[in-house]
């Protein structure tokens, strides 16, 4: 006859159990924060913004329509209001410019390539959160650690300094220290001193992320900027290299001499 289990082994048993289950199950009923770990897909067909994260937006701020494949034309700028100075930059600004053999693998900063239509991974721990983008090869951390940003004469980058933390079931990004680059690929450049937020949420069903990006630059913003960006779970993908090849900026110059070309006929 089998002995009944004592009470002793029971939190033993218990423990063991635990550390066999998955990191999702282990997420329920825990208190544990949302699992966004795996292989995220753009999606193309978005659908309204959610009117909670939407309420979180602080004022005097436009939603852009520019997420995925959409970019503006040259002086369209989807209600961001700019600066006297930002605007005659914007002005004398040529699509040419950024597609010289010496620009055209300059990567953008997050401020602009977050909404790209290229997938990313997410990679979760507790205390660092990392984004692996297929855009350009990029690689993000997000400090989950409770450390706050460096100063401000700290060293600069695409991806800047992002800490994070949790809001309920939205990670909850701040960025600065991001180097200058394009807000909307189209002559609209921030400065080095462009914050940004981002509320990363995921569905009910866990197979969509969605997100709102806002970002904030006085010198050459009168408003702020935010995008509704979604994403699709694919798991057992991984992102591709990027590789960018900077002879694509000769294809370039050639089609245009071609089109110039033909108009002239």
């Amino acid at each position: 006859m089998m002995r009944p289990l004592r009470m002793p082994l029971i939190a033993p048993l218990m423990a063991l159990a635990a550390l066999c289950l998955p990191a999702a199950a282990l997420a329920q009923g825990d208190g544990a924060p949302p699992d966004l770990e795996g292989f995220w897909a753009p999606v193309f067909d978005m659908g309204d913004p959610d009117p909670k994260m939407v309420a979180e937006l602080p004022a005097d701020t436009v939603i852009i329509a520019d997420s995925g494949v959409a970019e503006f034309p040259r002086m369209e700028f989807g209600g961001l209001k700019l600066t006297p100075q930002a605007l005659e930059h914007a002005k004398s600004w040529q699509p040419t410019d950024d597609m010289t053999l010496d620009r055209v693998c300059v990567p953008p900063s997050i401020v602009y390539s977050v909404q790209g239509p290229f997938p990313f991974e997410v990679h979760q721990t507790k205390d660092l959160i990392a984004f692996k983008y297929e855009y350009f090869d990029q690689v993000r951390l997000i400090f989950m650690d409770g450390r706050g940003h460096p100063p401000a004469d700290a060293p600069h980058s695409k991806m800047g300094h992002s800490i994070g933390h949790w809001e309920g079931d939205e990670l909850v990004v701040d960025t600065t220290h991001i180097a200058p680059s394009t807000i909307t690929n189209n002559g609209l450049d921030h400065t080095a001193d462009v914050h940004m937020v981002e509320r990363y949420r995921l569905s009910p069903d866990g197979k969509k992320l969605m997100a709102m990006q806002w970002f904030s630059d006085p010198e050459v913003l009168e408003n702020n900027g935010a995008r509704w960006i979604e994403w699709d779970r694919r798991p057992g993908q991984y992102v591709f290299p990027y590789e960018c090849d900077p002879s694509f900026a000769l294809e370039y110059q050639q089609m245009s001499e071609g089109g110039k070309a033909a108009e002239g006929q």
